[in-house]
């Protein structure tokens, strides 16, 4: 097998904006009573929007929400407003990308987010002009652990999906690429992550190295 593209994650892989995440959702449910907890936002990492709420709503399902889409825009507010303040980029996935992206390797992101907050997280982290292309969870019929995402990314990339590499940090991320027909690199940045990460067939390490990853290509 011979890889000719990498496909990263976002969210956990590139950025630290899981904790952005869970405070967005518990500020705007917590304003209308629900009970949710980072610890609640935090069992949906990897997962899209709507599967998300419909988590959360089922949390406390005393409190009434608002249908999904009526509610999108208070959270992608509350996460913009939170972005403001700082998001952190991680250091070895930004070395991974400029190093990857300057040897001339084409390069996607496939994301469960929506398309708006994907964009939102790539402009705030400075890593888009890497990518040439990109596909979000909102783009795609079934989201991840279902192959559609990165099946819609490797298309777009023009690149058969058996001849890429992706890079992922959740048990369903993985499991998402695995069934898209890709080879997996996943990096336990949650410990909590690593047992699902090498359930789902990746090659798990503890950071990512843009020189191991080049031995891959």
């Amino acid at each position: 097998m011979v890889i000719r593209a990498v496909v990263f994650d976002c969210d956990g892989v590139l950025v630290d904006s899981e904790p952005h995440s869970a405070a967005a959702w518990v500020a705007v449910l917590g304003s209308r009573g629900h009970r949710a907890t980072t610890a609640d936002v935090a069992d949906c990492t990897g997962l899209g929007y709507t599967a998300t709420y419909e988590h959360l709503a089922a949390v406390d399902p005393s409190v009434a929400l608002p249908p999904p889409e009526a509610l999108w825009p208070e959270v992608h507010a509350a996460l913009a407003a939170s972005f403001d303040r700082g998001l952190e980029v991680f250091a070895d996935a930004a070395a991974c990308v400029t190093y990857l992206a300057f040897a001339g390797v084409p390069l996607a992101v496939a994301s469960s987010s929506r398309r708006e907050r994907l964009d939102l997280t790539l402009e705030h982290s400075g890593l888009g002009r890497y990518f040439a292309v990109a596909a979000s969870g909102d783009e795609v019929e079934h989201g991840k652990p279902a192959p559609d995402v990165y099946l819609l990314a490797a298309e777009r990339l023009g690149v058969p999906p058996e001849d890429c590499l992706a890079v992922e940090d959740t048990g369903h991320g993985a499991a998402s690429a695995v069934a898209a027909g890709m080879r997996v690199v996943g990096v336990a940045r949650n410990p909590a992550e690593a047992g699902r990460l090498l359930g789902a067939g990746a090659a798990l390490v503890n950071r990512l190295d843009p020189w191991v990853l080049r031995t891959l290509l």
